[in-house]
């Protein structure tokens, strides 16, 4: 196994722990987790350390996780809008940035952002047709309170963390590359 594959299973095992372990913090209580996003953040962290087929596995898995261990989310319907939620995060995430890597603007805003977009917009639909399986509609208004609305919190937080974490991780990359050359 190379040393830089290595290394990237070692992260995504880090940000699956912090994915399984940060929302503990918000007491296991939906309402302060929809507002929060804590799961977001380590698969977002994790699509653009580590890859998108990293983020988007972490992405997959942590929610099902979370759910048999700690019952949160609740496995169905939940845990798999969830894991397509966080699935596409990671995904969007890793594939944009790996794309703009040599960009001096925008290189972790846009991919941030679009990934946020995508990431609600499957979230939607998936728990849209999870809810219509039951017998129950999901409108578009619980859409834009429930992806929008309600997530301002956790939107704003990973606007200023993930930028901030990922350019400390990328400046220290550049530093280390500099010093053993």
């Amino acid at each position: 196994m190379k040393r830089e594959e290595l290394k990237r299973l070692v992260f995504s095992a880090l940000f699956l722990a912090i994915g399984i372990v940060l929302p503990v913090f918000t007491g296991q209580i939906k309402e302060i987790g929809d507002s929060l996003l804590p799961m977001h953040l380590p698969v977002m962290l994790c699509g653009f350390i580590c890859g998108w087929k990293y983020g988007f596995t972490i992405g997959i898995i942590l929610p099902f996780i979370r759910s048999l261990t700690f019952g949160m989310p609740p496995l169905y319907p939940n845990a798999i809008w969830m894991a397509v939620e966080l699935a596409a995060y990671g995904l969007v995430v890793g594939v944009l940035h790996a794309k703009m890597i040599n960009l001096k603007r925008g290189r972790i805003a846009l991919p941030l952002i679009i990934s946020m977009v995508v990431g609600r917009i499957a979230w939607g639909i998936t728990k849209a047709m999870l809810l219509g399986i039951g017998g129950k509609s999901f409108t578009v208004n619980a859409f834009i309170v429930g992806g929008f609305v309600d997530a301002i919190p956790g939107i704003i937080i990973q606007l200023i963390l993930i930028p901030l974490i990922v350019g400390i991780y990328e400046d220290s990359k550049i530093k280390t590359r500099r010093v053993k050359k």
